[in-house]
């Protein structure tokens, strides 16, 4: 099967997508790297009352503060103690700064697009809003 072509007919090059992988439990999971704004190791996070399950608290980072979700807790995953290589992964949620609690960060990554399939994510609608798609590599 040939590849695809632009309109000059050459090969399309499928630049792919950057994603910073991430570790949760045994599994690995990626955010695409224009939404991560900074990687940081676990600091104090202050807890804040009657806060959902999943809110860990809150953190100064550079004089804002940042709030800090379990992403593990958030998913409905297992938790599991903190270690050295927990790290505090800070996305943007729309216009809103967001910390979460990842088990390690490994690696920053290239997937090939069609390598992606966005049918294979499951389809209850809770879940659906946190993946947009599987990529298989490897």
């Amino acid at each position: 099967m040939a590849g695809e072509e632009t309109a000059t007919g050459e090969p399309k090059i499928d630049d792919g997508l950057q994603v910073v992988a991430f570790k949760l439990l045994d599994e690995e999971y990626g955010v695409n790297i224009f939404s991560v704004q900074e990687i940081r190791n676990l600091t104090d996070i202050t807890r804040v009352p009657f806060a959902q399950g999943y809110i860990q608290g809150v953190i100064n980072l550079r004089g804002s503060v940042l709030p800090v979700i379990d992403l593990k807790k958030r998913l409905g995953l297992a938790t599991t103690p903190y270690t050295e290589d927990t790290r505090i992964v800070t996305v943007m949620v729309g216009d809103l700064p967001i910390g979460m609690l990842v088990d390690a960060v490994t690696e920053v990554l290239t997937i090939r697009t069609k390598l992606v399939d966005p049918k294979k994510t499951v389809s209850e609608k809770d879940i659906s809003r946190f993946l947009t798609g599987i990529g298989n590599i490897d």
